[in-house]
């Protein structure tokens, strides 16, 4: 199934799409709820210790969220997570589009509205190879497994699932 193209303003002023992509195995898009979540800090600050074994696999990734930019850019700024391409301005209904879950506000360090975490693996033909998709901010995908599933998915030519 192909995923529908995804264009997005990035923390350093440049843009983001998903089809100028030119990864050799995939391009993996980490969805997170925002500058709000802590869960969402060490999530993005363990994925920037591994920027170099994904992008040794010929991974291309980012991090995107519906944040303002000025909430984007200083999450880029009090995180972390120096190298990691953060993109914002994820409208809610490409969040929809994508399948993620919205979440309103249930306090003032949040705003009003803005989309639940979703990790998306996406093969260089952009068709869909794996998602993760979650309703809270817990129990994420961790970053060791992802890995070991793309070394799996590349040396065995494993194929897509579910697609169905």
């Amino acid at each position: 199934m192909e995923v529908p193209d995804l264009k997005i303003p990035i923390i350093n002023d440049t843009k983001w799409s998903l089809y100028d992509q030119a990864s050799t195995s995939f391009t993996m898009i980490v969805f997170y709820r925002g500058l709000h979540c802590p869960v969402c800090k060490n999530y993005l600050e363990d994925l920037a210790t591994k920027l170099k074994d994904f992008s040794d696999r010929g991974v291309h990734l980012i991090a995107i969220s519906s944040d303002s930019e000025e909430r984007a850019k200083k999450a880029g700024e009090e995180w972390n997570i120096p190298e990691l391409p953060v993109g914002y301005d994820l409208s809610i209904e490409t969040a929809r589009e994508w399948g993620l879950f919205v979440s309103k506000k249930t306090s003032d360090k949040e705003p009003d509205e803005f989309s639940e975490p979703g990790l998306f693996l996406i093969r260089p033909d952009n068709t869909l190879y794996a998602s993760a998709i979650q309703t809270m901010p817990f129990a994420r995908p961790h970053w060791d497994d992802i890995l070991n599933a793309i070394d799996y998915v590349n040396k065995n030519n494993y194929p897509a699932r579910g697609g169905e």
